[in-house]
């Protein structure tokens, strides 16, 4: 099962210039709100048509703007999750289920609609409505009636966002159940990068409505080859960089320099830590650094502690690092006298060359 997308679409105020490949593994597209990830999935489904390029499912071309070929949504065989599960609210569980499959025999509708029941394990609510399902529960009504139709492309736009946090761990679990047992092409739009992760195998960044990084997930988590795929993927903490030797960097924006026992290429135009990264200097640590807590902000488990490099920091907003650090490492060292002393270890530092 292979998928290929290389398509523009000019709107009021914004341009979609995407391409990039899916074979059987689910393929994430992750990227801010407004990037164009939703707009891509429409391409692709034909509610949207693209201004030119090409989409091409399994060998049959669905869009070809030079040949004039533009396949109508029904004849796609593409089942669509959207973000607000679409569900009608005048029929049952069954009954949206069984609507997608126009053309099939009743017996076929009856068949399929059981089969895709049970593997949702909703059987228990075929007669309900869709106001009487939780949110869990009308994601996998939704789901059912997506892949009724057994479709050999499966597009999920955000299909968590309505979910509480215990909820959506849950359904991202069985999510990756039953797309563990699904044959076609999967793309997962999101722009949670917690539920990119856990769910794909690869990915496809999108900043302003172009992909600009594409690949295996880890090694884009670990490796960002571009600004905008490090903030996407939760790196905070960026500086403008310049090489001064073989093995030495200046940081401009934060003003320091850092020894590398490696050799740098000399292109390099910013380095980044993500949160978790930054570490309390040991004694005699190399590319340790004087701070000040500016600011931090406070969750269930953990502490983001905004810092001021080398002086004390004049306001709130004053800061330069973001540090990221459990409840635990917080009640540790918040007593201690300040300047804190950290260390930026070299094997977690990304290295970007970006025109």
């Amino acid at each position: 099962m292979s998928l290929f997308v290389d398509i523009k679409k000019s709107l009021p105020g914004f341009d979609l210039n995407v391409n990039f490949e899916s074979n059987k593994h689910t393929l994430g597209i992750l990227g801010e709100s407004g990037c164009g990830k939703s707009i891509t999935l429409k391409c692709i489904a034909g509610l949207i048509k693209p201004d030119s390029g090409k989409i091409i499912l399994n060998n049959k071309i669905l869009f070809d703007s030079e040949k004039g070929i533009n396949v109508p949504i029904q004849k796609r065989k593409i089942g669509f999750l959207f973000q607000n599960y679409a569900l009608f609210p005048h029929m049952t569980v069954e009954e949206n289920i069984a609507y997608a499959m126009k053309g099939y025999s009743k017996t076929q509708k009856r068949e399929i609609t059981n089969e895709n029941l049970n593997l949702m394990r909703i059987s228990n609510l075929r007669t309900n409505y869709p106001h009487q399902l939780s949110g869990g529960q009308q994601q996998r009504v939704a789901l059912a009636r997506a892949l009724a139709v057994e479709p050999e492309a499966l597009l999920l736009d955000e299909p968590f966002s309505a979910l509480d946090n215990h909820l959506r761990s849950i359904m991202i679990k069985h999510m990756t159940e039953t797309l563990s047992n699904y044959s076609g092409s999967t793309l997962f739009v999101t722009h949670n990068l917690e539920e990119a992760y856990a769910l794909c195998e690869n990915l496809v960044i999108i900043s302003k409505g172009r992909n600009v990084s594409n690949g295996d997930k880890n090694e884009i988590f670990k490796n960002p080859s571009s600004i905008a795929a490090a903030k996407i993927t939760g790196c905070k903490n960026l500086s403008k960089a310049k090489a001064i030797s073989t093995n030495t960097i200046e940081l401009t924006d934060w003003k320091c320099t850092i020894k590398l026992n490696k050799e740098i290429l000399p292109d390099i135009t910013h380095i980044g830590i993500r949160a978790h990264y930054i570490t309390l200097a040991k004694e005699n640590s190399i590319n340790s650094f004087n701070v000040w807590p500016s600011y931090t902000c406070e969750t269930p488990f953990r502490r983001m502690v905004y810092l001021k490099l080398h002086k004390e920091p004049i306001s709130p907003n004053d800061y330069n690092l973001q540090w990221d650090i459990s409840t635990e490492e917080w009640n540790l060292i918040k007593d201690k006298p300040l300047p804190w002393r950290i260390s930026l270890n070299e094997d977690f530092l990304i290295f970007i060359s970006e025109d």
